[in-house]
């Protein structure tokens, strides 16, 4: 009721407020493609500098009157609307799809791509008590947080990596089939640790019991939308009127979220819950309904990187130190350059295609946003440790187009084909599918 009192109290201001950051979204997205970068690169950029952007031009005074608090409230559920029903596409693309690669070369992707940036995370968490850091380290109990900055150094967006993929036309090659389905498994891993890890974050067995109910509960109201997904009426509502399913989905899916949320989990599991519940294609034709849930999530999810760069990044610019950010940056590489090409030789791969594979898996994206976001929520993550990993997973994705042409030219200079990633003879020889 709150947020509905703060709207309808200040209308014109948050209609305002919501088109500046979408036209300022958009600006960034078009100047991450005059860069040639991915467009989420831009848009979160853009996003998350905004409000640090206009405090120091500004003083906090003109500040909270630009954005008082009742119009940042109704900001901030907007975004978290639009990260919710962006997660319900994301979250139905993470299982295996037909044509993948072998169970033996998954596993030796994923065992180098993402237990070496699990123990990365670790060495993280060592620098940070060594150097005795304690705005880094929080006051959250310690196996919950050495859980979350492990998972926040192993992911691999999955949505940002096919876009790449795409625009490289490497998407139908073994090399973009071997990555895609990594980061499906590797994301799926981080998803089950994340809610570890905000379980444990409770502190005590009381709130552990919490968390497990809200998990139960999101777990049954997930079910109970798959069974009556599975149904002949349902099928032929999405079949007639995609637009309504759409809808429908998209509401299963913020209640969801919210009861989880209510309950002391974050919401982002209930989303994550709903969009794994959702039948693939070979049930019903589920695919526009959920892309169309997913696609409004994308377009607000701008708001939620302006609402965070407001509450969690401005003060964190003072008490970040250089030697975090630095050491983040450095073992954020490290762990998936160097994991990602290991694997990749595990799993059979000659030279050329590991370094594509560790310039891969260095994809970070939206994906790592929301697990910081979750982990901040939770009071697992700091701020200033929050700053230093979202200036990673900026710098990370950025990296990968470059890092990708830079193979590309070696291996032209060495006498190759120029685009390796579409001859999977060598792979496909240690019995990847091809």
């Amino acid at each position: 009721m709150d947020i509905v009192s703060n709207f309808l109290s200040h209308p014109v201001h948050v209609i305002l407020a919501l088109a500046v950051v979408l036209v300022l979204a958009r600006a960034g997205r078009a100047a991450a493609r005059w860069l040639r970068q991915p467009e989420v690169v831009g848009e979160v950029t853009v996003g998350l500098l905004l409000g640090p952007l206009v405090l120091a031009l500004s003083d906090r005074a003109s500040f909270d009157a630009l954005l008082p608090g009742a119009v940042l409230g109704v900001l901030k559920f907007v975004g978290q609307t639009g990260l919710v029903l962006y997660l319900v596409g994301l979250a139905h693309k993470l299982r295996p799809g037909p044509g993948g690669p072998s169970q033996r070369t998954l596993s030796g992707l994923v065992g180098g791509a993402f237990v070496l940036p699990l123990a990365t995370g670790l060495l993280l968490v060592g620098l940070i008590r060594l150097t005795d850091d304690t705005a880094a380290r929080g006051d959250a109990p310690l196996p919950a947080f050495v859980l979350l900055v492990a998972v926040a150094m192993s992911i691999t967006a999955v949505p940002v990596l096919s876009r790449i993929l795409g625009d490289r036309g490497m998407s139908d090659t073994t090399e973009g089939r071997f990555a895609l389905a990594s980061a499906v498994v590797m994301d799926s891993l981080g998803w089950i640790m994340l809610t570890l890890a905000i379980g444990l974050g409770a502190g005590d067995l009381s709130g552990l019991w919490g968390s497990g109910l809200a998990l139960l509960a999101g777990g049954g109201c997930a079910l109970l939308l798959r069974l009556g997904l599975l149904t002949a009426p349902a099928r032929r509502l999405c079949l007639r009127m995609p637009r309504t399913t759409a809808v429908l989905l998209g509401c299963a899916a913020m209640g969801t979220a919210l009861l989880t949320e209510r309950l002391g989990m974050t919401a982002i599991v209930g989303a994550a819950m709903v969009g794994l519940a959702i039948p693939g294609e070979a049930l019903a034709p589920w695919t526009k309904p959920v892309a169309a849930v997913s696609h409004a999530g994308r377009t607000l999810t701008p708001v939620f990187f302006v609402v965070t760069g407001v509450t969690v990044l401005i003060d964190a610019f003072s008490a970040a130190s250089w030697t975090l950010i630095t050491a983040t940056l450095v073992l954020g590489c490290l762990g998936k350059l160097l994991g990602g090409y290991l694997g990749a030789r595990l799993a059979g791969m000659p030279p050329v295609s590991a370094r594509r594979m560790g310039a891969l898996m260095n994809t970070r994206g939206l994906t790592e946003l929301i697990v910081l976001e979750a982990g901040h929520r939770a009071g697992i993550l700091p701020s200033p440790l929050v700053l230093a990993l979202v200036i990673m997973a900026l710098t990370t994705t950025a990296m990968t187009g470059p890092l990708l042409g830079l193979v590309d030219r070696a291996e032209r200079r060495r006498g190759g084909p120029p685009e390796a990633a579409g001859l999977p003879g060598p792979v496909a020889a240690k019995g990847t599918a091809p």
